[in-house]
């Protein structure tokens, strides 16, 4: 089994230079060489000697977490510029969740941005938690480290540094966070999220 790097077809970003863009991207296509590299690796030493490189096949497989959640969470992440910035339906089942969860949509894109504003660096991730029938906002410190088990991700927001650094300083991040917020679609957003309630 072998990944494909996607192509993702973004239009001109507000706010979002295309070298920052270019920049990012070409760091996603590393995620999915080294996801693709690790896998091969592990093949090679299996049929090598699985019981004498044990100990490297092992420590392979911790890695490729690290990799496969870069390039999956990436994925998410361009793919909501997809089309170009497209606002929110004024109601629908999106809508209705997170007036439902936050009592409005300015307090959901509120507590979106809130959620941002978390030292360091990481991802804010929106999920959806179809047990409890509601949305979740939460904060990863590590892409493959603390992602909420088994939720659906509806929007992800990568806030390390590469995404943002070409256009914006660190102290600046909330810059970045609106002209993110700005560029959106939410369509697809709505999309990912209608997949797991129906």
């Amino acid at each position: 089994m072998m990944y494909t790097k996607q192509t993702f077809n973004i239009p001109e970003l507000k706010g979002l230079s295309q070298k920052q863009m270019d920049v990012h991207l070409a760091l996603y296509e590393g995620y999915v060489k080294h996801a693709n590299l690790i896998l091969s690796k592990i093949e090679a030493l299996r049929e090598e000697n699985a019981e004498e490189n044990a100990f490297l096949i092992t420590e392979l497989r911790r890695r490729f977490g690290f990799e496969f959640d870069g390039m999956r969470m990436h994925e998410y992440y361009f793919e909501q510029f997809e089309g170009g910035s497209l606002r929110p339906q004024g109601e629908g089942p999106l809508m209705d969740a997170a007036v439902e969860r936050y009592g409005s949509w300015d307090t959901f894109i509120a507590h979106i941005k809130e959620v941002c504003g978390t030292r360091g660096i990481g991802w804010t991730v929106v999920y959806y938690d179809p047990a409890a029938r509601s949305l979740h906002t939460a904060w990863v410190n590590d892409h493959e480290v603390g992602q909420l088990a088994g939720l659906p991700i509806i929007l992800a927001i990568d806030m390390w540094e590469h995404a943002y650094m070409v256009d914006y300083v660190p102290a600046d991040k909330k810059s970045y966070v609106e002209a993110f917020m700005e560029n959106v679609n939410w369509e697809v957003i709505e999309k990912r999220f209608l997949s797991e309630v129906v």
